[in-house]
């Protein structure tokens, strides 16, 4: 009796005023007393309220003390940088079948070609041709003028701006300039198409266009052209033209002083002194000259 008491006095401490109204009625103390058991055992156990608080402070700070990475805008140019020279050797490497020569004032340069052809190109001229297809179609673009030895083979191909000029295996000179178109040959056989229409040159043979009109040429006799030699030399041509293979020749800038630039000249100049190669121009056309560091006057005496 005295131990159905103390369960209900347990459970008059933990259930409301109706709950343990109900609980009195029942005769089964077994039932009461493991419902009594257990409820002890889910008791929550006590909780210091100072250490949960510190605990969760704790964790807080350690959160806003969590290392942070810092965007470095540097690091992303170099590595943006390194990308971009890679992709740019990348397609030079695999994709760039460009082969280019170019030579700058009073400079001449010999090259040979894969087939074993050989261009000497003339001062301040440029050549281009793309290796990948040169077995195929041996062809190449040229601004400035260049005298070539091509080897027998397939059909050989030099491009300009004015006309294409094409052979088997020849030797010939091709000067494309402003205003002036020729082509000599030397050797063997030259077809020059100029306006949709194709000459063919034997040795000796030359083709000319002055400001857009074709010239007609006398035959020359001459194993190569003379600038090979160091000289060049004119026939029938514009003074200006003259002029301007001065300038080439000699990193010079030449003025006219009331000089008509279109009267033609015949003679040559040397490339290996600029008084003799002065002289020989002026004295057939009874012109002065006068020379201030690199700038040159010509004028009427």
């Amino acid at each position: 009796m005295k131990k159905n008491k103390e369960i209900l006095k347990w459970f008059e401490g933990e259930l409301s005023s109706e709950e343990f109204s109900e609980l009195k009625q029942t005769e089964n103390i077994e039932t009461l007393e493991k419902i009594a058991f257990y409820a002890k055992q889910m008791q929550a156990p006590e909780v210091d309220a100072q250490a949960a608080l510190k605990a969760f402070k704790s964790r807080l700070i350690s959160k806003k003390k969590s290392k942070v990475i810092a965007f470095n805008f540097k690091t992303v140019l170099r590595v943006a940088a390194v990308l971009a020279i890679m992709l740019t050797s990348s397609y030079f490497i695999f994709f760039n079948n460009d082969v280019s020569f170019n030579t700058r004032i009073a400079q001449t340069e010999t090259l040979t070609l894969p087939d074993g052809s050989e261009v000497v190109l003339n001062a301040a001229s440029e050549l281009h041709y793309d290796k990948k297809d040169w077995e195929a179609k041996r062809m190449l673009d040229l601004e400035g003028e260049a005298f070539f030895k091509v080897q027998k083979g397939e059909q050989f191909t030099v491009n300009t701006a004015v006309g294409t000029v094409q052979v088997l295996g020849t030797q010939f000179n091709v000067k494309k300039r402003k205003n002036y178109f020729e082509v000599q040959c030397y050797e063997g056989l030259v077809a020059v198409t100029y306006n949709h229409k194709t000459l063919k040159l034997k040795p000796g043979k030359s083709f000319r266009v002055v400001n857009n009109i074709i010239q007609t040429l006398e035959d020359f006799n001459a194993n190569a052209p003379a600038w090979l030699y160091e000289e060049s030399t004119f026939k029938q041509v514009p003074l200006y033209e003259v002029v301007n293979e001065l300038q080439r020749q000699y990193d010079i800038h030449v003025e006219l002083q009331n000089i008509d630039n279109q009267v033609l000249f015949n003679g040559a100049f040397t490339h290996s002194n600029i008084e003799t190669a002065l002289q020989s121009v002026t004295i057939p056309l009874n012109l002065n000259y006068s020379i201030e560091g690199n700038n040159v006057v010509l004028f009427k005496k």
